[in-house]
């Protein structure tokens, strides 16, 4: 019995760790919007796509709303979003997003993780041309026609419409068309579950099981970092 509890008690804290990262993240991101475009969602979108994501993880009102005075504070820290480029072991293509308000302790951080791992950091364009750096909105099905969304928002620069392994539509556009495709789906009262920009490999490089459980335990080093927002990787 005391085994079976320690194991649902571990399985707890790793769901504590993450939301408290999920939120974390959304905090910073909270801070960048606000310092870039105001604390007005009204009149800037890039807060709303944040607080919009925020609900989809279940962050408390309170606690968006906290994150929003915070921002608005002399004494809040200012966060540049940095991306690090690398490769984790067997060749798989790393991309790191952070958000930091020292981008010293961050670049010795993230290079001690990809070391300590088996891994090397690279120079800045060593990796990215590897992937594409897309907007990324994801859709709840119901009441949707995937075939009209797919002609509707073709204007507003839509690459790609399909479906995640939850039913999910996934609507995928070009990173400079972001801002059309959240006002184009505004303007059709549609809501988006989340809505990201993330780098997505042009071409996948296939290992084996034993070889994905280095890169993974990569990953996992580096997402751990408090300065780390998202990762990104190649592997098939």
């Amino acid at each position: 019995m005391g085994r079976i509890f320690e194991v649902r008690k571990s399985t707890m804290f790793a769901r504590y760790d993450r939301m408290a990262k999920q939120f974390s993240r959304i905090g910073k991101e909270i801070a960048i919007a606000v310092k870039k475009g105001g604390a007005d969602p009204n009149t800037n979108p890039m807060l709303r796509r944040v607080m919009q994501n925020a609900k989809g993880i279940n962050m408390p009102k309170d606690r968006i709303e906290g994150a929003i005075k915070n921002a608005l504070g002399k004494d809040t820290s200012n966060y540049d979003e940095v991306l690090y480029e690398g490769y984790a072991p067997h060749g798989i293509a790393i991309l790191v997003v952070t958000a930091t308000d020292n981008t010293t302790r961050t670049v010795a951080n993230v290079r001690s993780h990809f070391n300590k791992a088996g891994g090397t950091l690279g120079n800045s364009g060593s990796v990215a041309f590897m992937f594409k750096h897309l907007g990324v909105f994801k859709l709840a099905p119901a009441g949707l026609s995937a075939e009209d969304l797919e002609l509707e928002l073709i204007d507003a620069g839509l690459e790609e419409l399909g479906e995640d392994s939850e039913g999910n539509l996934i609507v995928r556009c070009e990173f400079n068309d972001f801002g059309n495709m959240q006002k184009a789906l505004e303007e059709r009262g549609i809501t988006p579950i989340s809505s990201e920009l993330e780098w997505i490999p042009l071409n996948t490089v296939a290992i084996s099981e034993e070889q994905a459980e280095d890169v993974f335990k990569l990953i996992e080093r580096v997402e751990q970092d408090d300065d780390v927002q998202q990762v990104f990787h190649n592997m098939g």
